[in-house]
């Protein structure tokens, strides 16, 4: 079984035992929580697509860890004008585990 879930602007395929990196969600380590957006639900043999939401499906997960990912550069540069900028960002990031998957 598994399902499509959308959250933080972006869309997963998810199953359950999955350990997923999502958009920074509120709450701490061991909360759990249910993803409500569920585009897509499939048990194995019949496959339900949403219009545009499938009709009292959730998606339980746990919340496993808060943290910031890699950082990324970022290097502003002009040649000949002595212009250089340097700036550096870390994304935040919620890593949650696929507890169940109901209908």
């Amino acid at each position: 079984m598994y399902a499509v879930v959308a959250t933080g602007g972006k869309q997963y395929r998810v199953k359950e035992g999955d350990i997923l990196r999502i958009e920074k969600m509120p709450g701490g380590v061991g909360e759990s929580f249910s993803f409500d957006r569920v585009l897509l639900l499939s048990d194995g043999s019949q496959l339900t697509i949403g219009e545009p939401e499938v009709a009292n499906a959730t998606v339980n997960a746990r919340i496993i860890e808060q943290g910031k990912a890699k950082k990324v550069l970022v290097f502003k540069y002009k040649r000949r004008k002595r212009y250089r900028r340097k700036h550096g960002h870390r994304q935040p990031f919620t890593a949650v585990k696929i507890d169940s998957i109901s209908q």
